[in-house]
């Protein structure tokens, strides 16, 4: 489906995406006006849950409708936690509902059998797992799947301390590369860590945001690639 849009709304669960996806979209999309809506809730009650709750989906479900009467023809959920949610958007509204890690999760499946997954929390680790068990169903693929928690991380990150979340997740993703054919991150976060992590064994890494945005793309503008949307 190919759908004319002006506006495309990001929602997040962290304030800290908004500059890493308003400069893809200028690199990527600079055709298509971005607005950015952030509720941290959403992220801190599935968090607190340990799961997604009901409560929370429709609250991001509520959100998703609000970038809409924003003005926003088409919406992207920037966070893997509560991703498993715009199916139920996608069931309610009309217009494009994206959710952020769906190509790289394709990207994966095609790219080697054994995957490794990483994340920091396991609220994002553990539907990232069942993405990439379900995409590979989809297209009849046979994987294998590595989880590795960057025990800490997060709660670093929390503190304020960036360089310790840095190098928990990287010695992480330097144990876990060997063992896989490509690797995973699961949040959008951690992209930025890519730079710094050795090569080893010639695995590849991949993160949702550019994929994302780039998918993004192909639907509001038309391409012949596949897309994510409903």
């Amino acid at each position: 489906m190919i759908v004319a849009v002006s506006k495309l709304a990001f929602v997040h669960t962290s304030h800290v995406l908004i500059p890493l996806f308003s400069k893809l979209a200028a690199e990527i999309i600079p055709e298509i006006e971005v607005i950015h809506l952030t509720d941290e809730s959403l992220i801190r009650n599935t968090i607190s849950a340990q799961r997604l709750t009901k409560t929370t989906i429709r609250r991001m479900v509520s959100a998703i409708g609000s970038a809409h009467e924003a003005g926003a023809a088409a919406v992207m959920v920037t966070c893997s936690s509560i991703g498993a949610g715009v199916s139920v958007a996608r069931m309610l509204y009309d217009f494009p509902v994206f959710r952020v890690d769906e190509p790289m999760a394709k990207v994966a499946v095609e790219t080697g059998r054994r995957i490794g997954v990483a994340a920091t929390l396991r609220t994002t680790l553990d539907p990232t797992i069942e993405l990439i068990r379900q995409t590979a169903c989809d297209e009849n693929r046979k994987i294998e799947i590595t989880p590795s928690l960057a025990e800490g991380a997060f709660e670093a990150v929390l503190a304020g301390d960036t360089d310790r979340h840095d190098a928990l997740l990287i010695q992480a993703l330097n144990d876990l590369l060997p063992k896989v054919d490509v690797v995973v991150l699961a949040q959008a976060s951690m992209a930025r860590v890519i730079p710094k992590v050795a090569s080893k064994g010639g695995a590849s890494i991949l993160s949702s945001p550019e994929l994302a945005v780039r998918n993004a793309r192909n639907v509001l503008l038309g391409s012949a690639e596949p897309a994510f949307a409903h």
